[in-house]
This record gives C-alpha cells, sequence and structure tokens, in this order.
C-alpha cells in the first residue's frame, strides 16, 4: 500500500521555521553573553563579595589594664566572662529567638527587645549585637546545648571587673559599668555592652585604662559558626595603674573610724602622694560592674548618711578651728600680729548689740598668738579677724589653696567656700556684717573646706610652702601648683606653734617621745546654739545636731614626714577627743608603735601647760552665719 505524500497545504512555511531557529539561537546568544558578564566582565567582583559571604571581621576586645597599690597589691583586676550575642544576618526569626534567650537566662523579654532595638543602630547584621553582658554557667551550657536550632546566637567572652577590696578602695577606684547612650555617642570606638569607668579612678584614667580593640577575620558556615580564625590586628591591652595608696595603711584608717561617718587623708608633703584616702561609710563597687538593681540603688541613694559620696573630696565642711592656722599666717602676712604682741582674751567679744563667747567660759586672760594656737582660743582670732575684715581674709584663703579645687585625679571634687561681701550679695541679695566676719575668723559660718583642701595646706606648712597636687598615682612626678603667701620665719613660727599644741595644748592625744609632731584640732558647730547655757553635750544630743570633729597633724621621724587630717562628722566630742586617739594609731602603723608615754606635770587649768576642757559658748551671729555660731576644741 502505498502513503500518499502531503499536499502542499500540509506543509509548514519554510519562513517560520527560520523564525524559530532564530529565536533559539538570540536565547542561546543571550544567556552567553550573561554568562559572560558575570563570569568574566564581574567576575571578580562577584568572587570578592562570594567571599565576603563567607568570611567577616570581628572585633577582639582588650584587657582592661588593671591598678595595684603601691607595693603591687591588686587593686581593680579584670576576669573572663561571658556575653551573649545575636548576629541578625544569621538569624531566621529574631521574635522567637528572643523569647527562647528569655526563657533560658530569665531576662524579661521586653528588656531583651529593647536592647536588640537600639543595638540595630549601632552593630552591623553580620557583627555580634550584645543582649547579655554576663551569662550564668548554667545559662551558658542550655544556649551551648541548643545553638544549633537558633543560629545567629553566639557566646562572646569578655573581661568583667573585680574590686578584691570592695568597699575598702570603693571611693578611691570608683567602678566601671556598661556605657550609656550619651558615652557611646562620643567615643566611636565603644560598642554596646562595652564597659566604661563611671568614678573615681576608673573614670579619670579610663583612656590609660581600657586599650584599643583589635579585630580577626573569621569563616562563618551555613549555621553561623566560625573557623579558621586569622588575627588582622591584635588588642593592646590597658595599661596596669599602680597607686601611691598603700592598701595595708587604708585599711588601718578605715577600721578605726569603724561605723562613724567621717574621712581620713594621709599624704607625703614633699610629694604630695596619697597614701590613704577613706571616706566612711562606704559601698561595693563590685555590685555596680553588670548593673545595681533598682532597689539596692534607691537604697544606696536615699540612705541619710550618704555612702556614695567621697567625703575626703566632695565633703565640705565648716573646719572650725583648724582654720586658725591661716588666720594665723594671714594675720602676720598682712602685719596685723606679730609673735610677742599679748592680746587680751575675755569670755566674750562684742560686735554692736551682740557677743561671741570663747569656748572658755572664763576666758584666758592675755595670751600671745602662740598661746592662742596651742589653746585654740576663739576671742583672740575673732578680734584678729574682725581687724582684718572678711576681704582680706578671702583674697588670702584663695591664695593659700582654699576655695578651689585642689586637682585630684578623681571627678566631681569640691572646691569648697570662702565668702566674700560680693559673693554674699550675689547669693543672698544683702550685704556683709562685722558678725559674719568674726564667725568666718575661727571657721564657721559660711567658710567649707575639704578634708583634702586642709591636708595640702598642711603639707605647705611643713615643706617648706609648697602647695603640692595631690597624687593618687605612684609614677607622678611631684607637681608644685603654687606657694603659700607666707615668710618662712613666719611659716617655721606656725609649724612649732602645732608642736606645742601636741606637747602642751589641745593635741596632746598624739604626742610621742620618739617623734615630733605637731597638731591643730578643731570642732566645728553644725546647728545654731539658742542657749548655750543649757546645751546638752556632746552624744547625748541628737545625731544630727552634734559638733563636727577635726584634727589636722603632722609627724616626722627617721627622715619620714606625713600629713595626716581626720574629720567625723557628728562626732559628738571636741577634735583632740574623738579624731586625736584615731592619729595617733595611725602615726602607732607610719613609725611602729610608741614607747611607753612618760607622764608629765600638768600645770594649773588656763597657764599654757594645762589641758583646757571645751566649753562652748554662745551663738552671737551664728543666725546671720549659717546657722553655725563658734565653738572650742
Amino acid at each position: 500500500m502505498r502513503l500518499e505524500s502531503e499536499t502542499p497545504q500540509q506543509r509548514a512555511p519554510r519562513s517560520g521555521l527560520i523564525l524559530l531557529q532564530s529565536l533559539v539561537l538570540g536565547i542561546f546568544c543571550l544567556f552567553t553573553l550573561r554568562l559572560w558578564y558575570l563570569q568574566v566582565h564581574k567576575g571578580a567582583k562577584f568572587a570578592e563579595m562570594a567571599r565576603d559571604n563567607q568570611l567577616r571581621q570581628v572585633l577582639i576586645n582588650s584587657a582592661r589594664g588593671r591598678i595595684l597599690d603601691k607595693d603591687g597589691t591588686p587593686l581593680a583586676v579584670s576576669e573572663p566572662s561571658f556575653a551573649l550575642g545575636l548576629v541578625r544576618e544569621d538569624c531566621e526569626n529574631v521574635d522567637a529567638t528572643l523569647a527562647k534567650v528569655s526563657e533560658w537566662t530569665g531576662v524579661d523579654r521586653a528588656t531583651l527587645a529593647e536592647t536588640f532595638r537600639r543595638g540595630k543602630k549601632r552593630v552591623k547584621p553580620f557583627e555580634p549585637l550584645i543582649l547579655i553582658t554576663d551569662l550564668s554557667f548554667e545559662a551558658l551550657t542550655r544556649i551551648e546545648a541548643n545553638s544549633v536550632l537558633y543560629p545567629g546566637l553566639e557566646i562572646v567572652t569578655r573581661q568583667k571587673r573585680y574590686y578584691p577590696f570592695g568597699p575598702l578602695m570603693a571611693h578611691v577606684l570608683g567602678y566601671v559599668a556598661e556605657a550609656n547612650e550619651e558615652e557611646l555617642e562620643k567615643n566611636p570606638q565603644l560598642s554596646l555592652g562595652d564597659s566604661v569607668g563611671k568614678q573615681g579612678v576608673e573614670f579619670s584614667l579610663e583612656k590609660l585604662l581600657r586599650g584599643s580593640k583589635g579585630r580577626k577575620q573569621v569563616e562563618v558556615d551555613a549555621f553561623g559558626r566560625q573557623h579558621n580564625e586569622v588575627i588582622l590586628a591584635p588588642p593592646k591591652a590597658g595599661i596596669d595603674i599602680t597607686l601611691a595608696i598603700d592598701v595595708k595603711l587604708q585599711r588601718e584608717c578605715a577600721s578605726l573610724l569603724g561605723d562613724e561617718a567621717g574621712a581620713i587623708v594621709v599624704m607625703e608633703p614633699d610629694t604630695g602622694k596619697i597614701l590613704a584616702l577613706v571616706s566612711e561609710p562606704s559601698f561595693d563597687n563590685n555590685m555596680f560592674v553588670l548593673g545595681v538593681p533598682s532597689d539596692k540603688w534607691r537604697e544606696l541613694r536615699d540612705d541619710p548618711r550618704h555612702p556614695i559620696q567621697n567625703r575626703a573630696t566632695q565633703g565640705v565642711y565648716p573646719p572650725g578651728s583648724v582654720f586658725k592656722l591661716l588666720m594665723a599666717a594671714a594675720g602676720l602676712t598682712e602685719g596685723f600680729i606679730h609673735y610677742g604682741d599679748m592680746v587680751s582674751c575675755p569670755p566674750a567679744y562684742r560686735v554692736g548689740n551682740r557677743e561671741f563667747h570663747d569656748w572658755k567660759k572664763s576666758g584666758f586672760g592675755a595670751l600671745d598668738l602662740r598661746g592662742a594656737l596651742v589653746h585654740s582660743c576663739d576671742v583672740f582670732f575673732y578680734k584678729l579677724g574682725d581687724r582684718m575684715g572678711i576681704e582680706r581674709l578671702h583674697d588670702y584663703a584663695l591664695a593659700s589653696g582654699f576655695g578651689a579645687r585642689t586637682g585630684i585625679d578623681l571627678p566631681h571634687e569640691k572646691a569648697g567656700l570662702i565668702p566674700s561681701k560680693e559673693w554674699k550679695r550675689k547669693r543672698f541679695g544683702a550685704a556683709w556684717s562685722r558678725g559674719e566676719t568674726v564667725i568666718a575668723s575661727i571657721g564657721q559660718g559660711y567658710v567649707l573646706t575639704s578634708p583634702l583642701q586642709v591636708a595640702r595646706y598642711l603639707s605647705a606648712l611643713v615643706n617648706g610652702g609648697k602647695l603640692m597636687k595631690p597624687e593618687l598615682v605612684e609614677t607622678d612626678p611631684p607637681q608644685v601648683d603654687g606657694t603659700l603667701p607666707l615668710k618662712d620665719a613666719d611659716r617655721q613660727f606656725i609649724v612649732d606653734s602645732m608642736v606645742a599644741t601636741v606637747e602642751r595644748g589641745t593635741g596632746k592625744s598624739v604626742y610621742r617621745s620618739d617623734a615630733i609632731i605637731g597638731a591643730k584640732t578643731g570642732t566645728a558647730q553644725v546647728v545654731k546654739l539658742i542657749n548655750p547655757d543649757v546645751r546638752v553635750k556632746g552624744k547625748s544630743m541628737p545625731y544630727e545636731q552634734r559638733d563636727h570633729a577635726w584634727m589636722a597633724s603632722w609627724g616626722q621621724k627617721d627622715g619620714k614626714l606625713y600629713a595626716v587630717v581626720c574629720i567625723v562628722e557628728h562626732g559628738g566630742g571636741h577634735g583632740g577627743e574623738i579624731c586625736g586617739p584615731i592619729e595617733r594609731k595611725i602615726y602607732d602603723y607610719l613609725f611602729g608603735p610608741a614607747p611607753s608615754r612618760v607622764p608629765r606635770p600638768v600645770a594649773p587649768a588656763g597657764t599654757e601647760g594645762g589641758e583646757p576642757t571645751p566649753d562652748a559658748g554662745a551663738a552671737g551671729d551664728a543666725g546671720d552665719a549659717g546657722g553655725a555660731g563658734e565653738i572650742g576644741d
């Protein structure tokens, strides 16, 4: 049987075949051209992009420098800790991952979400965004066991600050804590979750202690796991800082203060080195490292004894009779008094219709300047201050280092206050009165100084007149910030008078036969005396009404010279009674145990050999002088 061939009408048009072949050829050429573009023309660029997809650069945290005492005892160290980071680029479901992290760690989910929200602005998608800065061991193991199920979670090894002595060194060292938004904005080298110094030496020497971060390149697989690290730039550890502080002496001073609120400063007069800087009560700075709980922070903030305040540098108090050292220097320099001038010292000094009483009700009779310092006669200095006037007193005190910061390497130091007519006019819109000058002349009224300022002035008296910058860092060279406006002969007279105060005056409590010690005691009244004749004495008074007790002393033995200043807030007694035993034991530490005391004859009361008993006088002009009247030692 023969098949018939197709009719012409059934044959495909030749033009259609050519069109189909051209279309196939065109598509082939298009693919070929695209492959050439991707693999040849853009091949190098896409190869680099592919490498970038599997290779990442990661920051390496630097170790924070240690802080040591003068003998090399560690005061602040860094310990390894583990933080939890989230790499957004590897995380498939952020919400679900945050919920799981909250379940594993116990951290509130809203807190994690807020941390994530803030971090997105600062952390690149392929870098770990720190969610939790310190993981417990239990949380760490749970996260490690389930990390494959939740890609993007990454354990980051970091350094955590630790303070072995806790409250003992808290006011000197301060603490570190997580950087806030403002700190992150100011310093581009900081990353979310980084810790920075917030107070104390940690804050003031932050740049030296922090160091600089390094950078490494790592290969990352599909699950976000890192392999094959290559260090691109090694981290640079922070510098170790050695302080002049003697931690053993620091502990001794703190134990001597005990439960009292107050401060102690021990300083080397010739160098300005601070050997002890104690403020009590204190706080445990370790609690701030990982963020102090809100309830604990409120407890510290609202504590009426203010444990966070560094009383040595931030506490400003009426200096009381310690200020008479400056008054004596000003009187000699300005020519208002001379060594042998005898001044009548009755029980009170009248200004207008007001009387300003001496602490000794019977008065002292006639005294020269040395006798006035030895027995801390108030009336002597009332008269001297009234003759000088507040403007001379103000200018001389400022030239002697008061009313200004000392420059110590600690933040938030207070300058204190030396009042003047202009200051009162600006502050209260009122004129200055003579009575206020009389009160200021014994360190009461508006006059405010810090224990550190007193220590610096005392050091200048015994080191030749040099106002030294107080130095906390052992390796910092001595720095002279100024010179006392005082002749050497006058300065030596005041120093000798301080020795006489210890030998036969109000500073007997620090006397020891094997050393030369000079001192000036002080008692600063904190409330106005309504009726001095019925005033309750000592610790029978309500705590907030008790006087502050001061002692400023210096001691020399075997070529070693120290200045020691102690203040006890509301001590309930005069300076020699409250601070004297404390400073005596400090000298026992510095010089070794004192030899047995040899009893000395006690002269009749009221003579230079007698040991007067403090007795506060009337308030006088206290209402015009900040609510504080005159008082003895």
